[in-house]
């Protein structure tokens, strides 16, 4: 028999930060004290309203097929919502549901791009970004930031990436893993440079959209010439902290949402039909209960400061979306305890882990390996007992 598996899957990578979630339940249901500070989902539970409005579909049998593209009320509603929000005209043809954000961008990047095709990517970027762009067989182009310069990439960098061949350039703000966040100036700042490429697509990944400390909300597509070469993906996983729902959607170029509606007829066809009625409800209801959602996470991102503050020998920038921090951890490189030297971002995660009893993603998942990633959405009182764990075992490094 021929055990062969094909080679788009063989070259991909298993997810970083599931692949720690995992190992820190095993440890923990094997009894080790384990603070987990990896996975990216708010700890929050679905608004009831929400809940509500997704029992009252079952009970209404809206358990049949939807159409590809997603109910047109629903679409109805994303379109209302960019237009009230960023005073962007859609259509309902130009939207397209999916299972969850994730769907959306390798839509996306499958209707795009093929071999030959470049694809320009900040560094820090989200893990699975690298391996859906792997299935397309274009190339990603990395430009790596730093700290200092707030994990933001310049006009500059972007400049010096694009070749003929660039397809598409990909941003994510407010970003995993760094909670960074592209201003309206520095999208404008962008769009400067790419007027000058009319061919290169934008894929804007905003689902980090309304955790966000900073400044009012913006995509590029608001910028002059850019809303016909935006592909804005969105959804309501971390906002409504409805990720198990799995709901996101891109809007897009009608012919790219028409391409996407064709290959996501063949691969998932439509969402579910529940979860559908209760993003529904999501968009059409106010926002008190992500206000109040994102005020604790402004409360915690602040404790977190407060204590790495404390932490010799590590570098941060205080975020401003999205619930992570991105620590540069370079300065322990070199220094040892026991059976480890810390030379590398995944030493590091390993040695927290068995050391501090702390789970964190090591920075080399996101393209930046003197970096770890925490999330900040736990409670305070695991926050404040991580952050000491953390400290305490750094301090085991000479």
């Amino acid at each position: 028999m021929d055990h062969r598996i094909a080679r788009r899957v063989e070259k991909l990578a298993e997810s970083a930060t599931l692949k720690m979630a995992q190992i820190a339940a095993q440890l923990k249901a094997s009894g080790k004290d384990i603070i987990s500070l990896g996975i990216g989902e708010p700890d929050f539970n679905t608004p009831e309203h929400i809940k509500n409005a997704a029992i009252a579909a079952i009970n209404n049998n809206i358990t049949h097929y939807p159409p590809v593209s997603g109910f047109p009320d629903l679409r109805k509603a994303i379109v209302q919502k960019y237009l009230r929000d960023y005073g962007l005209e859609y259509t309902s043809s130009q939207v397209v549901v999916s299972s969850g954000a994730k769907q959306s961008i390798s839509n996306a990047l499958l209707v795009l791009l093929e071999e030959g095709d470049e694809i320009i990517v900040p560094a820090p970027y989200w893990v699975s970004y690298p391996d859906m762009i792997k299935l397309t067989d274009a190339s990603m182009v990395t430009i790596q930031t730093t700290v200092e310069q707030g994990f933001k990439i310049t006009p500059q960098q972007l400049e010096a990436a694009i070749t003929p061949k660039t397809r598409i350039l990909l941003l994510n703000s407010p970003s995993n893993p760094s909670g960074s966040i592209y201003s309206s100036e520095d999208l404008e700042a962008f769009a400067v440079v790419l007027r000058k490429y009319p061919n290169i697509y934008i894929l804007s990944d905003d689902i980090y959209e309304y955790i966000n400390y900073k400044c009012a909300s913006a995509t590029i597509a608001q910028c002059q010439g850019m809303f016909d070469r935006s592909i804005i993906v969105n959804g309501v996983s971390k906002g409504y902290a409805m990720t198990g729902w799995r709901i996101g959607y891109m809007l897009a170029p009608a012919n790219i949402a028409k391409a996407c509606d064709k290959l996501q007829g063949h691969l998932t066809s439509a969402a579910c039909s529940i979860s559908q009625m209760a993003a529904l409800e999501a968009l059409k209801s106010d926002n008190s209960s992500v206000i109040k959602m994102v005020e604790q996470f402004r409360k915690r991102r602040d404790l977190v400061a407060e204590k790495l503050a404390l932490i010799p020998d590590i570098k941060f920038q205080v975020p401003d979306g999205a619930f992570y921090f991105f620590i540069d951890i370079s300065g322990y490189f070199g220094k040892s305890y026991q059976n480890y030297t810390i030379n590398s971002a995944d030493i590091m995660a390993e040695f927290m882990l068995e050391h501090g009893g702390v789970s964190l993603i090591s920075g080399s998942a996101f393209g930046v390996d003197e970096c770890v990633r925490i999330s900040y959405a736990a409670s305070e009182v695991l926050l404040l007992k991580a952050c000491d764990r953390m400290k305490n075992t750094l301090a085991l490094l000479k």
